[in-house]
C-alpha cells in the first residue's frame, strides 16, 4: 500500500495562488492514478482532481476547473496541485489520495494522506 505525504498548504489571499505536493512511498508509484479531495468545515470530503498512472488523464470538479491543475513526476514519486485564482471557498484541508484507477481514486476507494490546510482570507 502506498504511503501519501501532503506538503504545501498555508494562508493565502483571494486571487493568489498556492502549490501542493504530495509525496508517495513505495516503488509502484507509477502505477497508481492519483487525486486530490478537500474537506471544508462541516462539510463532506470532496473530489478536486485526479491524474492516471500514465498523466495522459486528468479529470476535474466543475468547481476547480480552469484555476487547479494536477500532475505528477513518476521519478520523484510526486504528484502536485497547482491552485489559481484561489477563493474563500477554496478553504478546506486538502488530501492526496492514491488508487489503482482513476474511478477508484474519484470515488474515494483508495489511500489517503494526512492533509495540509489551504486558508484563503476574503
Amino acid at each position: 500500500q502506498v504511503q501519501l505525504v501532503e506538503s504545501g498548504g498555508g494562508l493565502v489571499q483571494a486571487g493568489g495562488s498556492l502549490r501542493l505536493s504530495c509525496a508517495a512511498s513505495g516503488r509502484t508509484f507509477s502505477s497508481y492514478a492519483m487525486g486530490w479531495f478537500r474537506q471544508a468545515p462541516g462539510k463532506e470530503r470532496e473530489f478536486v482532481a485526479a491524474i492516471s498512472w500514465s498523466g495522459g488523464t486528468t479529470q476535474y470538479a466543475d468547481s476547480v476547473k480552469g484555476r487547479f491543475t494536477i500532475s505528477r513526476a513518476n521519478a520523484k514519486n510526486t504528484v502536485a496541485l497547482q491552485m489559481n485564482s484561489l477563493k474563500p471557498e477554496d478553504t478546506a484541508v486538502y488530501y492526496c489520495a492514491a488508487g489503482t484507477t482513476i474511478v477508484v481514486v474519484m470515488t474515494a476507494k483508495g489511500s489517503w494522506g494526512q492533509g495540509t490546510q489551504v486558508t484563503v482570507s476574503s
